[in-house]
């Protein structure tokens, strides 16, 4: 039996002498990369805290303690030892154990998230419900480098600071985020990495005030000596200056140096404290440490090779030729250059390409401000992270009329990162505003039409506009068109019917084509229309359609609520046009992790799902073929 086969629960690693707990975070690592590499997921993350790890769940007692995980996704090892190793192989798999943190899943999970910094915030309100209800346990709060640029994690800080609630904040400090972090707060833990251990320089500031006269003057000039000398040794205090006392660095891949930092964190009681633990990314894994971007996130072995370019290259190489074609054009995104598919144009164009870090909010009011003097900014965010920023664009871009392109990645179901990461409601929250257009393209060739349409609405200073786009491969179709703008507005008809009108928007209109081959078998004509935009609709298409074909059904990869469908029955009942309306979507339900095909099957948004959804709704109208009538 392997060390790793005896740990069902913390409480186990207590039992363990040194050389066995060197032996677990080895076992750890071998396991860690053999099984997430069957399963997809993100393998450097969680190689980087396997000693942070083990010594959180060695000095804490959890679930009493509470450990609070910012994002998640380097908390696989945190999986790993609260009794969950077991299922590893349905990691992000259809309804297996999630890729993140969730409450649902384990006692040992405080917190949910899939977007970074909000550890630190959810950990006070922990602590002030522990202090309300007079209960003595700790409250610790692990956060990444990356996920401090968020302001949110500042926000938290500064009122823990000035409330004095015992937290216990946690930094995994390895420089990196997804990619390079960027930014002043990046700089600052630099300088404290090669700065002279902390707790040294306060130790040689004290023997230097020990010797001086006591009386109220002398203990003031004490005091700002004592400052001005942590200044010239530590080159940044910013921590203690929020009200936190601050302990390290440590090297985090030490397991004893790091257990020893934590129970000096817990036994201190004068309200809170910082712990600054220095990790590497990909900590104990060749390939994951030379090349920690490519080994962030990695997808399942044995997954067939898409033959059709990514959505995602297929927007980049468009921007490219966006910022080849008018200087006034500039690129945004929070903390995902490759994500987003950008990284390439930051050398390419380094004056017009901006990575503004884990900062969604701060992205949309930046690109708000550009838009006031000309530029064209495209802000490239994926649609689960601009849902951070809405209130930014709402009051930052919206109210003001300011021309902004918004183009949503991810746009629809994401597949295994789950329900913190889906696309699934940008559409309702951007149609309620004012001003705004929204589109989505059939296919990746329509995708570069509409990110130039996009450009040169925006260039014409015509307003905000949204563009979603989904995750994966396009369908293969041909990228050899000149680029030329679509006219706002305009849907097309890809087929003529009299039966049924099917009006799909975006992703599902491939799979409303196939539907209505299969319904012209069993003898129903369906018209199928590519509707382009969600706002405006295309009024004129609609009510003609209305006007001869009293059946529609909208299909769209979003939830219903308020989503493609909703705007199309507002139309109808606005014209009161009489026509009975199928809406096809996603239900008022959470989604889980799993493939995208899974669930796109399992809320009938494929071309069976659409096919059956018109037999059910009209069965009258196009009955099922027996198998002697199909013979």
């Amino acid at each position: 039996m392997t060390v790793l086969d005896r740990i069902q629960q913390p409480r186990d690693l207590r039992l363990l002498h040194r050389e066995e707990l060197l032996e677990l975070c080895r076992e750890i690592r071998e396991f860690t990369v053999e099984s997430v590499q069957k399963t997809g997921g993100h393998i450097s993350s969680s190689l980087g805290t396997v000693e942070l790890t083990v010594a959180l769940h060695r000095v804490f007692d959890s679930p009493h303690d509470k450990l609070v995980w910012d994002t998640g996704h380097q908390a696989y090892v945190h999986k790993m030892l609260t009794g969950r190793r077991g299922r590893f192989d349905t990691l992000r798999q259809f309804g297996g154990i999630s890729g993140f943190l969730a409450r649902s899943e384990s006692e040992h999970d405080q917190f949910g998230a899939g977007h970074a910094g909000t550890s630190i915030s959810a950990a006070q309100g922990m602590a002030i419900a522990r202090d309300l209800k007079g209960d003595d346990n700790h409250v610790v709060a692990i956060i990444g480098d990356g996920a401090l640029t968020a302001g949110m994690a500042f926000e938290a800080m500064n009122s823990i600071g000035h409330m004095r609630t015992r937290v216990i904040v946690v930094l995994n400090d390895n420089g990196m985020s997804i990619a390079p972090n960027v930014g002043a707060v990046s700089r600052m833990l630099e300088a404290l990495r090669t700065a002279q251990p902390y707790r040294g320089a306060k130790h040689i500031a004290r023997q230097v005030l020990e010797h001086m006269p006591g009386g109220e003057l002398a203990e003031e000039a004490r005091r700002r000596i004592f400052t001005s000398l942590k200044a010239l040794f530590i080159p940044n205090i910013l921590f203690e200056q929020l009200g936190f006392t601050y302990f390290g660095p440590v090297d985090g891949h030490d397991l004893f140096a790091v257990e020893g930092v934590l129970e000096k964190a817990r036994d201190f009681r004068d309200g809170p404290v910082f712990v600054h633990v220095q990790t590497q990314k990909g900590h104990g894994y060749g390939p994951a440490e030379d090349d920690n971007v490519k080994w962030h996130g990695v997808s399942a072995t044995g997954s067939a090779r898409a033959t059709a370019p990514q959505y995602t290259a297929v927007f980049a190489d468009t921007v490219r030729e966006v910022l080849n074609a008018d200087e006034r054009a500039v690129a945004i995104t929070a903390a995902m250059p490759g994500g987003t598919g950008l990284l390439p144009l930051f050398k390419e164009f380094p004056t017009r390409l901006f990575d503004v870090g884990i900062c969604e909010q701060h992205a949309v009011t930046f690109a708000a401000g550009l838009a006031t003097q000309g530029i064209v900014p495209i802000v490239a965010v994926y649609s689960t992270f601009l849902q951070r920023g809405f209130d930014q664009v709402v009051h930052d871009v919206a109210v003001q009329d300011l021309s902004v392109v918004f183009a949503m990645d991810r746009g629809g179901i994401v597949g295994d990162d789950g329900r913190t990461h889906q696309g699934l409601y940008d559409i309702a929250y951007l149609r309620i505003l004012p001003g705004m257009t929204l589109m989505a393209p059939k296919d990746e060739a329509e995708l570069r039409q509409m990110v130039w349409t996009a450009y040169r609405h925006a260039a014409a200073n015509r307003g905000p506009v949204g563009l979603r786009f989904p995750r994966g491969a396009g369908v293969g179709a041909a990228l050899d068109a000149p680029l030329a703008e679509i006219p706002i507005g305009l849907s097309e008809t890809l087929r003529e019917g009299d039966g049924v009108a099917i009006i799909a928007y975006g992703h599902p209109v491939g799979a409303a084509l196939e539907a209505a081959e299969i319904l012209a078998r069993d003898g129903l004509e369906a018209t199928v229309v590519n509707a382009r935009f969600a706002k405006p609709l295309d009024e004129e298409r609609i009510l003609a359609l209305a006007a001869r074909i009293p059946r529609f059904v909208t299909v769209e990869e979003h939830v219903v609520a308020g989503g493609f469908g909703s705007a199309v029955g507002e139309l109808l009942a606005e014209r009161g046009a009489r026509v009975d309306l199928e809406i096809l979507g996603v239900p008022d339900e959470h989604v889980d992790h799993g493939s995208q095909k899974l669930w796109r099957h399992h809320y009938g948004l494929d071309a069976e799902g659409i096919a059956a959804a018109v037999r059910r709704r009209w069965p009258r109208l196009a009955p099922v073929r027996s198998e002697e009538t199909a013979g």
